[in-house]
């Protein structure tokens, strides 16, 4: 399941509406009335996406914006699914025909918005839900419905509501941020925008299922915006948890890595005492256990990325302190307003040939190195540029 759904305007996370989309685009909203599900009438046959293999789904940039491509005979059927704010808040649901056949798609609800009248012919061949319709779609066209967030029913779609893309691109430069990333791995950056996106519309996950998981949910909320004066409380509780928990244990690199997180809410939230208590803890488990290998799914995965292109060290920070994957060398990187103890780092790799050359801007003088690159280099300077040793390449395996 996907989340999409409208921000809510509350101190804390939490969406005024969420909706979950189905591996076929159904859309299942969270005020438990029924799914609004999706049929398609082709040149062979009624298409039923819940039970068709020839189906593919997609989020455009990691974004929360659904799309489903059905295969029928001469092409492609797209459903995209997006939450806007507009006209009190709507579930858009856009079909697209790029087939070279003209055919018809049904919606499992009839308490839709519709740019024009669902047909009046009977239909055959399958047994929709109570209260379907059914609009037709001619080759290289498009339909829209919406479903309406405050429950008032059928009606004519407004014009102007937002595009899908524009969806897209409102939510990337809402969650690109703390830090801002620019990675040569797509895949990876779709997914740290993924991640963020649902823990703006869905909130952390369970205090008491994963205390880790938690705060370092809170903490990419508070980095996203929110106010963190309401989450002190919480916050506390969890360290206080989490500590016990792991009192004869050494810490896991998430654990390490969540007690950080709480760290940097309680200092937002200018608890000072209470950052001075989770230093403490973090000081008296020592080093943590070491950062795996592969990326972890969810949460986790946003400080897995951030640790691997800045590390907090004694007296400033380790830029890319760990070796970066092969297949980046040669490509740009950029990373904007990471947060380490001594204050903000940005910096930014070029290449010269086979050699990488770094720039560099922090808000506090602090000393930096770059061990993944150039374990030699290092400076006190608080902004420059230099040319790096070309690094030793391990040999691909």
């Amino acid at each position: 399941m996907t989340v999409i759904g409208v921000r809510g305007t509350r101190g804390v996370s939490g969406a005024q509406w969420r909706g979950d989309v189905s591996p076929w685009g159904a859309v299942d909203p969270s005020d438990g009335s029924s799914p609004l599900d999706w049929f398609v009438a082709a040149d062979d046959r009624w298409h039923v996406p819940r039970d068709e293999t020839a189906l593919r789904q997609r989020r455009p940039r990691g974004a929360p914006v659904v799309e489903t491509t059905l295969r029928v005979p001469g092409g492609d059927v797209t459903h995209t699914a997006y939450a806007v704010a507009d006209d009190g808040g709507l579930t858009i649901i856009q079909v697209e025909n790029r087939s070279s056949l003209p055919l018809a798609v049904a919606f499992g609800r009839g308490d839709v918005l519709t740019t024009r009248p669902p047909t009046a012919v009977p239909v055959h061949g399958i047994e929709l839900p109570p209260g379907s319709i059914v609009l037709p779609v001619g080759h290289g066209t498009s339909v829209c419905v919406a479903l309406t967030h405050d429950g008032r029913g059928a009606g004519s779609l407004p014009a102007g509501l937002p595009t899908a893309e524009q969806v897209v691109r409102g939510w990337v430069a809402q969650v690109d941020r703390a830090p801002r990333l620019v990675l040569p791995d797509g895949a990876l950056t779709e997914r740290l925008i993924a991640t963020r996106a649902d823990l703006l519309l869905a909130g952390p996950c369970d205090r008491e299922g994963d205390p880790a998981g938690f705060l370092l949910g809170v903490g990419q909320l508070i980095a996203l915006g929110e106010d963190a004066e309401p989450w002190v409380d919480d916050v506390a509780s969890v360290v206080a948890s989490l500590a016990r928990a792991k009192r004869d244990q050494p810490l896991g690199w998430d654990d390490a890595a969540a007690l950080s997180s709480a760290g940097s809410v309680l200092r937002r939230a200018g608890e000072r005492h209470g950052v001075d208590d989770v230093d403490e803890i973090i000081r008296r488990h020592g080093p943590a256990l070491a950062r795996p290998a592969i990326a972890p799914a969810g949460v986790r995965l946003v400080p897995w990325v951030v640790d691997s292109l800045v590390a907090p060290a004694v007296g400033g920070a380790d830029l890319l302190p760990v070796t970066i994957p092969r297949d980046w060398y040669g490509q740009g990187i950029e990373v904007f307003d990471a947060m380490v103890p001594m204050g903000r780092v940005s910096f930014a790799v070029r290449w010269h040939g086979a050699r990488p050359a770094l720039l560099w801007e922090c808000s506090a003088p602090m000393r930096l190195r770059c061990p993944g690159l150039d374990p030699a280099w290092s400076t006190d300077d608080p902004r420059g540029d230099a040319l790096l040793a070309e690094p030793v390449v391990a040999p691909a395996e």
